[in-house]
């Protein structure tokens, strides 16, 4: 028997769809949840669990029918979604239910925003980046470089400051029109390296030449709101300092890490910078493969999916400054403007996998259940778990698709790029913006979007 009495678009890729749920299923849901109050309840009057059922739906027919709809509801639009054969990327959204009598069918009404058709053309001719996955000897040797810096200490010494040096200073903001500082108030002391790419360069040119004890002052232009003024500050030297750089041997080497010899730091280093230098290449082509996706089939991204995407980078942001130990609650953050900033990205990352998604279903693209198991197992051992434990869960909250789909996505981001993996190859961990999979993050990983 069909349920869905019409479907009617609404939008470029939104439908509404009004459903009739049987009166026999309506009135078999009502009975049960009758049960289930009377159960529970306790009347004056009435043994617990004794209460007749006239007068549970008396006291409480609001909240029966109210409970008879939550629970019809999802079950009859699964149904309906597919008896229309309907492709949401989004979740229903309830539209509206039509009053009934006893007896009668419950009718409602839902809208859900579908995968809009996209008409592939050419997948070839990319221009694809090919930068270095190999770090140079003059990489390597500024990283060990760093390590040594790093492990150094600093001295006093009584001369000028000048490049390099770390120099204790006492600031003070001088510009017309401030307010002033309060009576007794010191001013701001802080060390500055000078030259280093964190220090305004303002500053550290009016640093350089003064010894322990000379004051000074400089000017900066700052960008306020959009408007442009300059700022004051005086200044006065309290302490300069020099490094101390300690031999750069093997006793360096056992100081700073587990090596037995500046040559396995050194070794260390160059896999690290190799790592990082493959990461970043593979990130480089494949943006710039989704970038040439987007511009070569455009599509209009429903509106939904936007916002869900949106949710999802902001509540990544919050999460990444929790992280870090910023109280995300009283951080007094604008996040309405946060979401703003957010949402241009997001919906260039949804229309990536939109358009990846068609590209898998022409291609023929998929993940099979070895390749999904495989990348679960390394998931669930990273996270220290069971990967049947892992995917009982994923799959009881209706999340192991979504994973399967996203790394569909990355395979076929690699097929695109030529890089397809052997067939026997183990699947691998992804971190795309467009597959949107973290291999070390179960719950990333296991993320609730439908695309």
């Amino acid at each position: 028997m069909s349920v869905v009495q019409s479907i009617e678009d609404i939008g470029p890729s939104k439908k509404q769809l009004k459903i009739e749920v049987p009166a026999a299923a309506v009135d078999a849901e009502t009975e049960r949840v009758v049960k289930d109050y009377g159960r529970k309840l306790k009347l004056p009057g009435f043994r617990p669990g004794k209460v007749p059922s006239g007068v549970v739906r008396q006291r409480f027919r609001q909240d029966i029918d109210r409970e008879v709809v939550e629970r019809l509801v999802p079950r009859f639009w699964s149904q309906a979604e597919t008896e229309a054969g309907l492709d949401p990327i989004t979740p229903p959204e309830l539209a509206g239910v039509e009053e009934r009598t006893e007896g009668e069918p419950l009718v409602f009404t839902a809208q859900v925003e579908v995968r809009p058709e996209i008409e592939l053309g050419d997948l070839s001719g990319f221009e694809i980046p090919d930068p270095p996955a190999e770090p140079t000897q003059e990489e390597v040797d500024a990283a060990v470089e760093e390590i040594r810096l790093r492990a150094g200490g600093w001295k006093t010494v009584e001369r000028a400051a000048g490049q390099g040096d770390l120099v204790s200073v006492e600031i003070e903001e001088t510009t017309a029109g401030r307010p002033e500082p309060e009576e007794g108030a010191e001013p701001d002391r802080i060390d500055v390296e000078i030259g280093s790419p964190q220090v305004w360069e303002e500053l550290s040119v009016a640093l350089s030449g003064l010894s322990a004890g000379q004051k000074g002052e400089f000017s900066r232009m700052h960008d306020e709101q959009g408007e442009v003024r300059e700022r004051s500050f005086k200044l006065q030297v309290q302490e300069v300092k020099e490094r101390e750089l300690p031999d750069l041997d093997d006793a360096l080497a056992q100081e700073v890490g587990d090596f037995e010899t500046l040559a396995e730091m050194t070794n260390a280093v160059r896999d690290r910078l190799t790592a990082q230098k493959s990461s970043e290449r593979s990130q480089a082509r494949e943006h710039a493969l989704l970038d040439q996706l987007r511009a070569r089939f455009p599509v209009a991204v429903p509106e939904g999916v936007i916002d869900r995407e949106t949710e999802s980078m902001v509540r990544e942001y919050a999460e990444s400054l929790a992280r870090q130990g910023v109280d995300v609650e009283n951080a007094g953050l604008d996040w309405g403007s946060v979401a703003e900033q957010a949402r241009p990205g997001a919906e260039k990352q949804a229309h990536a996998r939109l358009v990846l998604d068609a590209v898998a279903k022409k291609e023929g693209i998929a993940v099979d259940d070895d390749e999904l198991d495989a990348f679960l197992a390394r998931l669930a051992s990273q996270e220290g778990g069971s990967t049947a434990v892992l995917k009982r869960a994923l799959a009881k909250d209706g999340r192991l698709e979504a994973v399967r789909l996203r790394l569909r996505r990355g395979k076929t981001v690699r097929r695109l790029l030529g890089e397809e993996e052997p067939e026997d190859a183990p699947a691998p961990g992804n971190t795309s913006e467009a597959a949107g999979v973290e291999e070390g993050d179960a719950g990333e990983a296991a993320g609730e979007s439908r695309t």
